[in-house]
């Protein structure tokens, strides 16, 4: 069975294989995001780094929370560089599932080693 949106998610997995096969581990996030975004660049995929989304409470806008990616302005890409993926890290992929109505969202880590 082929996912709906597997082209794309094979393109955006493509590309963070890319940058961690080059840049390996260790480096900040931002160093990830701006390698990222040439690998999409390069791959043709559509997107926007840093996007901005309302953040709503009982339907009244309270603010607004960044996207590290929103690429075909279906999927929701977030950069983590950490030593240990945790809990918070979930709940935050799913919270923006739940809160912008996305129909992927990828968690994308690169554990730095000690």
């Amino acid at each position: 069975m082929e996912l709906k949106y597997s082209e794309i998610t094979s393109k955006i997995i493509g590309a963070a294989i890319e940058v961690h096969k080059i840049l390996g581990n260790g480096f900040q996030e931002v160093i990830y995001q701006r390698a990222l975004e040439l690998e999409f660049r390069e791959k043709g995929i559509d997107f926007v780094r840093e996007f901005e989304m309302p953040v709503y409470y009982k339907d009244e806008q309270i603010g607004t929370r960044r996207v590290d990616f929103l690429v075909a302005d279906i999927i929701s890409v977030e950069l983590k560089a950490i030593l240990k993926l945790e809990d918070v890290h979930f709940a935050q992929a799913i919270n923006y599932l739940e809160a912008y109505n996305l129909r992927s969202d990828y968690l994308l880590i690169s554990a730095v080693k000690v």
